[in-house]
Formats: C-alpha cells, structure tokens, sequence
C-alpha cells in the first residue's frame, strides 16, 4: 500500500554548492539520501517532494559545509500481508515468476500460481497447464495476494512471497472464464 509521509531532517551542503538555489540544492540532497531506501515503519521510499521549511544555514567549527533542517514529503510503498496487489511478470524461472509490484518484485512460486498441474515450458519461456489451457509468460498483468513480507535494508534483499491461487486472483481471462463457468453452473441448476 501507498503512504505519503512528512518528515523533519537536517541535511548539508559542501561549499561547492553554495552558488546555486538553495531550494533545488536541498531537493536533490534529499532524493539522493532517501530515494530508493527502505525505511521499516515507511517501505521503500519512491519519490521526495514538497521540500519546505529550509532554515537558515549554520555552520560548525572546523567544517566549512552549511547545515539546514528541512521538512518534506515522502511517498512510500509499504506491503502487508493479505494485501491484493496487481502487477506485471517481469521474469519466469522453474521454481516460479517474479512480479513488479509498485517499487519491488515479489515471487509467486510455481505451486501458488494455480491448482492446476503446471509444466514450465522453456523454449517459450511460460508456464502451461495441460488440463485448463492456463498459461503464464512474461508481461501478462496478474492479481496476487501477498503470502509474506521480509523487509531488509534494501530492495534487492527484500522478500515478499505472493500468491494467485485464491479464487478472483491470477490473470483476467482465467478470473472471466471462472465467472462464466460459475453463471453456466447457475443456469443449468436453474434449468432442471
């Protein structure tokens, strides 16, 4: 889920910035320092902005930078578990696909992505199932719910574990054709 936080810091600038704005000089500070990160209350930080409230420099002894305390914004994704996410297939291994939700890549592995038998097809490379005609390639948009969350210092060692077996998650056409399948159901008991 998406979070817009405001956050008081202090940051500096070295002398060699000190002919430039200083409002841009604190906003590409502050993106430098935070953009990209995890914060563990927040998530992974995607964007800074509405940098605001910069104070006037002080300087310390024996350092010729200024210091400045700020306040700004900060859009955030933090996931939860159970949480229904969309996103799109960026990579197929044998042991599953790896899906970009918002800021971050979680894994559906190949037991979670549907009931039925899968077979990883490498020369195309997708996921097929014989019995349903279900398959699952790179790019195709998909609905997961997450399974579990570890959060660690950065993107890349984060975890976050997804699945689409749940009925009205996975691709669209597989949610279409199970609520045509379940109006068909429908009609045949209405029928007899």
């Amino acid at each position: 889920m998406y979070y817009i936080n405001s956050i008081k810091d202090t940051f500096k600038i070295m002398p060699e910035y000190f002919d430039k704005e200083l409002d841009d000089v604190a906003s590409e500070i502050i993106k430098k320092k935070y953009e990209g990160r995890i914060d563990h209350n927040m998530g992974v930080i995607v964007a800074i902005f509405n940098v605001r409230n910069i104070s006037d420099g002080i300087i310390y002894s024996g350092d010729p930078s200024t210091h400045h305390n700020v306040e700004f914004d900060v859009l955030s994704y933090l996931p939860h578990v159970d949480e229904v996410v969309a996103g799109e297939v960026t990579e197929l291994v044998e042991f599953g696909a790896f899906v970009r939700i918002g800021p971050i890549e979680g894994l559906v592995h190949v037991s979670q992505i549907t009931n039925d038998f899968l077979s990883f097809d490498r020369k195309t490379p997708a996921f097929v199932s014989k019995k349903s005609g279900k398959s699952l390639k790179k790019g195709d948009m998909i609905y997961a719910k997450i399974s579990t969350v570890s959060m660690k210092s950065s993107v890349k060692d984060s975890k976050i574990a997804l699945t689409m077996k749940p009925e009205g998650l996975g691709k669209q056409e597989w949610i279409d054709d199970s609520i045509k399948a379940k109006n068909r159901a429908q009609n045949q008991r209405k029928k007899q």
